[in-house]
């Protein structure tokens, strides 16, 4: 199931859409909250085109007649295909929007987090991991990071004994400078070293085939996060990012007219 970024399933969303616009057409009906059935008029259609209609183009044709005429439907983006535009269903234009400013954020995110100090970096992974609850309510984790670091960048308590412990190791690399199986090797080694099993590593880059092999193979549990992923996860999570604007979106509350 693919959801959107409102929370939402895409499925649920078109769903919706087409029972909105069947209602309008009159092909199908409401007897009952949560009920629907086919009306005289459906059926009439449906002999017509028992294939169906399998794009949204060709609905968005279909049912704009039944439209009302004070319902300007046209795209509000300058400089931008309208056919293209109204050929998306309102929510999933907004949806596409919304991954064209994350997309651009990501890529801004990930550029400074290049640019950065190494312990402005490793800090940086140790609060996000924080903010998506690992650590407890407590915040229990820390940078390490230094000369003497033993391999590992971070480390976040699980329990307020610190009794099962992540540790974190943050590399901040270029793009096209991937990391290595024997980059993973050294974590896997300095994990042991300090009686792990659990680990996170970070990079601002990627990870080779062998990396992700390795880590497959091995006993201990490495997570492996590249850049793409590591700066969804700070957009997704607010770290390094701020909320600049939120839109609200309304539907019709059934239980009003019950």
């Amino acid at each position: 199931m693919e959801t959107l970024n409102t929370g939402g399933l895409r499925s649920e969303q078109r769903l919706g859409w087409a029972i909105s616009n069947l209602l309008k057409a009159g092909w199908i009906e409401r007897p009952v909250r949560a009920n629907y059935r086919i009306t005289e008029a459906g059926r009439e259609w449906f002999s017509k085109h028992p294939e169906g209609i399998s794009d949204f183009s060709t609905a968005r044709t279909l049912f704009s007649p039944f439209w009302p005429q004070t319902d300007a439907r046209k795209p509000m983006l300058s400089g931008v295909d309208e056919t293209l535009v109204e050929d998306i269903d309102p929510i999933e234009q907004i949806e596409s929007g919304i991954n064209r400013i994350h997309s651009d954020v990501g890529d801004a995110l990930l550029r400074r987090l290049r640019e950065s100090h190494p312990d402005f970096f490793e800090q940086a992974v140790v609060d996000l991991l924080l903010k998506m609850g690992y650590g407890g309510a407590e915040q229990r984790g820390k940078r390490i990071g230094g000369s003497n670091d033993g391999g590992v960048d971070g480390v976040i308590d699980q329990d307020a004994l610190g009794l099962d412990r992540i540790y974190v190791q943050a590399k901040r690399y270029a793009d096209g400078n991937t990391v290595g199986r024997e980059a993973i090797q050294a974590f896997v080694g300095a994990l042991h070293g300090v009686g792990a099993s659990r680990g996170v590593f970070i990079t601002t880059s990627a990870f080779t085939a062998g990396a992700r092999d390795y880590v497959k193979a091995v006993p201990s549990r490495v997570i492996l996060i590249d850049g793409t992923r590591l700066v969804g996860l700070m957009i997704k999570y607010r770290v390094g990012v701020q909320v600049k604007q939120s839109y609200d979106i309304v539907e019709l509350d059934e239980d009003f007219f019950e």
